[in-house]
């Protein structure tokens, strides 16, 4: 296990660097550069830049210098815990990201916390009481939660909080929160404003979650050592709970490694349109402005985090289940 985890870890390593590579190019395929779009956006606004100033502030920066040299620079930079400059904040992108990617990954684990503890219990007992009442109606809130986008469960979300219950919705706080000090109301306030982003977000994993534990149950108590354990005189709980659940929850662990990156991506989203501060909107705001080393760094963070998302979940069921090894 230590050296498979060792070999995983190296193998990151190429796979971010392939992905900074791409991140920069990606980003630098626009014609222009930060200092063009902002003179653009200064003119949109009735105000006006020549074209000396740009390249004065062009020539400041290094944004007049190859590409090649710029990634070279930012990527030694990044090897060294230097992740570069932002232009639009006039900050160093360190002080500007690590907050937003630890909320993201904060609200993608209470989804994830939240989805298998609901899932798991509803995918059992549509396994064993298959084709009632309770479980036709949850097979079709789990169609009906795989087929609505998270960001449109988060405008709902948002209309009814603010228009039908006249209560703050967005953000971390509500108003009268925010500028409070720290305190037990304040930290069920931060709870409530988190526990709802997170149920949304986990809405069409959980459907996931719930038809795969429903049809690897069914499978595993057709076993011919379920049958064996019930003619035992085993109580039904005991066979289910006990031998049956332990092998079927095998999928749903290998299934997290591949949920976790729409997990992250989906919080990007709807941190957007709840004015969450997660990597959505200071992201986007870096693509619009061309913010190279501030878009960058979210690109290799996110990235990161997904491939550790994936080694965390080979772990998982190679201790949930003894008889994987990993050679």
């Amino acid at each position: 296990m230590i050296t498979f985890i060792i070999r995983r870890v190296l193998a990151m390593i190429p796979t971010l660097f392939l992905v900074s590579v791409l991140s920069f190019i990606i980003i630098e395929l626009p014609p222009g550069d930060f200092m063009t779009s902002l003179a653009a956006n200064v003119g949109t606004s009735g105000s006006s830049m020549d074209a000396a100033t740009v390249e004065n502030l062009q020539r400041q920066y290094g944004l007049d210098r190859p590409a090649h040299i710029r990634y070279l620079t930012w990527i030694s930079g990044f090897v060294r815990g230097d992740f570069g400059y932002s232009l639009d904040w006039k900050r160093p992108v360190s002080e500007l990201i690590m907050g937003r990617l630890g909320l993201t990954l904060l609200l993608s684990i209470l989804s994830l916390i939240i989805m298998w503890l609901i899932a798991i219990p509803i995918g059992i007992y549509s396994a064993t009481h298959q084709y009632s009442l309770g479980d036709n109606v949850f097979t079709f809130l789990g169609f009906l939660g795989l087929s609505v986008p998270e960001f449109v469960l988060g405008l709902l979300y948002l209309f009814i909080g603010i228009f039908v219950f006249g209560i703050s919705v967005t953000g971390l706080f509500s108003a009268e929160m925010e500028k409070s000090p720290w305190s037990i109301p304040k930290a069920l306030d931060l709870m409530n404003h988190l526990l709802w982003p997170a149920l949304i977000l986990g809405t069409g994993g959980m459907a996931q979650l719930i038809r795969i534990m429903r049809g690897s149950l069914l499978e595993i108590l057709g076993q011919q050592y379920i049958t064996t354990a019930r003619a035992k005189g085993l109580k039904e709980r005991v066979v289910v709970n006990k031998y049956a659940v332990r092998v079927a929850i095998n999928p749903l662990i290998s299934v997290m490694g591949m949920q976790l990156p729409g997990l992250i991506n989906g919080a990007t989203v709807l941190g957007i349109v709840l004015t969450l501060p997660t990597t959505g909107p200071l992201f986007v705001r870096a693509l619009l402005s061309q913010d190279m080393y501030l878009a960058g760094s979210f690109l290799v963070f996110l990235s990161l985090m997904l491939m550790l998302g994936n080694l965390l979940s080979d772990i998982a069921l190679a201790w949930a289940d003894p008889r994987i090894r990993y050679e």
